[in-house]
């Protein structure tokens, strides 16, 4: 399937972005269009489908919509060959860094499959050196943090979260949201920006690195949790003040909704979640949610289903679900009443198109039907899924119509 409202995009990428390879997976290859009859009947067909425009901004407010919208964590990745023209060549603080990349990174997997959301190319550590916080991400290691955090003393080091300036320090946000934001209105969806959830960073810089363990932060919540510290209490507070005022400026550079990722939710007690991170990605979300009340905020927390009950009053628009949660049981328990977004295991995508057609259908009939919940992956599109995968989940998705139609 072809789709129509991506043509637009290509049409400008080919005129504006410098580092835009020749496509090579065999969908978005026949994206082009030719004459100006073509680009009149694009136009029309983009006009006939203007509901597609907010249709994830609507679902995930919980509206119901006339069909189920979806997009993918990590759907651009490298598990496309056009991505890897670049993940090969560059370091990922340049790609993400570089405007005219991050852009062209963030359009691949739209223009391939015309997913009802376009998200920006990005990282959750992103925004950490506006604190102070040096990080890099090393290929085959991951991420890795220079800046120690461990104590009252370096978390008093930290940089005063009231003179942040988001243009100054990560003036690349405004220019590739702005583009992004052109580019979604023309390609007739919808900008979807994002946070990480203020454990995980806070996760993350203590450690230094991914943990298998997270002794260290354990740590640091033991010495909060006895009363000789208050330094991971602190330093959670700082990262939810930072991260709310950061989702509030890719709001203001365009983007649409805004997901915060809980991504080490999976290191977590229910008894750690509420005492450490439920109250931090509250704040999070309260900030965003009062300067823009109408911009969705999805909440997901990684291996966080075991304590699913604990998150049906996050602040957050629409909670997204792991893949180790049966939807129709995760539906039961956050109630009727909080729209739901998941939660299709990355691993069908290894399937066959039947498998990865009936996992989609079954998704969507156990949130409740077709335009009840937002489809997504349970986490990310993993490296190594084959590519025309993608495009059956996408086609499938936006072509199931329930079980009696």
């Amino acid at each position: 399937m072809i789709f129509p409202r991506a043509l637009l995009s290509i049409a400008l990428l080919a005129t504006s972005s410098a580092f835009a390879p020749a496509s090579s997976h065999p969908r978005s290859a026949l994206l082009c269009i030719h004459s100006t009859t073509e680009a009149a009947a694009v136009q029309e067909d983009v006009a006939s489908n203007a509901g597609d425009r907010d249709i994830l901004i609507r679902a995930a407010r919980g509206e119901q919509v006339d069909r189920t919208p979806v997009w993918l964590m990590r759907q651009a990745g490298r598990y496309m060959s056009d991505f890897r023209q670049y993940s090969d060549k560059y370091p990922f603080r340049e790609r993400s860094e570089t405007p005219s990349m991050a852009i062209e990174l963030s359009l691949q997997c739209h223009r391939a499959y015309g997913m009802d959301g376009i998200i920006m190319f990005s990282d959750i550590l992103t925004p950490l050196p506006t604190l102070g916080i040096e990080f890099d991400v090393v290929k085959g290691i991951g991420p890795v943090i220079s800046t120690e955090v461990r104590n009252d003393e370096d978390v008093a080091k930290l940089a005063d979260v009231a003179d942040v300036d988001f243009d100054k320090t990560l003036p690349f946000i405004r220019e590739i949201l702005g583009t992004l934001s052109k580019e979604a209105e023309e390609a007739n969806t919808s900008l979807i920006g994002f946070v990480g959830a203020p454990f995980t960073l806070a996760s993350y810089t203590i450690e230094g690195k991914s943990s298998k363990h997270c002794l260290r932060t354990k740590k640091m919540m033991m010495a909060d949790d006895d009363g000789s510290s208050t330094a991971m209490a602190t330093f959670l507070d700082k990262l939810a003040t930072m991260i709310g005022n950061y989702g509030c400026h890719q709001i203001e550079c365009g983007a649409q909704v805004i997901q915060v990722f809980e991504s080490w939710a999976h290191q977590l007690s229910p008894k750690q979640f509420e005492q450490f991170a439920k109250p931090a990605a509250q704040k999070a979300i309260k900030i965003i949610k009062e300067k823009y009340p109408d911009v969705p905020v999805i909440y997901f927390a990684n291996g966080g289903s075991s304590y699913l009950e604990c998150q049906r009053d996050m602040g957050a628009d629409m909670i997204a679900v792991d893949w180790s949660v049966d939807m129709a049981e995760a539906r039961k328990i956050l109630g009727p009443d909080i729209p739901i977004s998941g939660n299709v295991d990355p691993t069908i995508l290894f399937g066959t198109k039947e498998q990865i057609e009936e996992a989609v259908r079954e998704c969507i009939d156990k949130a409740g039907g077709p335009g009840k919940h937002l489809l997504n992956l349970g986490h990310g599109v993993m490296q190594g899924t084959p590519e025309e995968a993608v495009g059956w989940l996408v086609d499938e998705c936006k072509r199931y119509k329930g079980k009696d139609a």
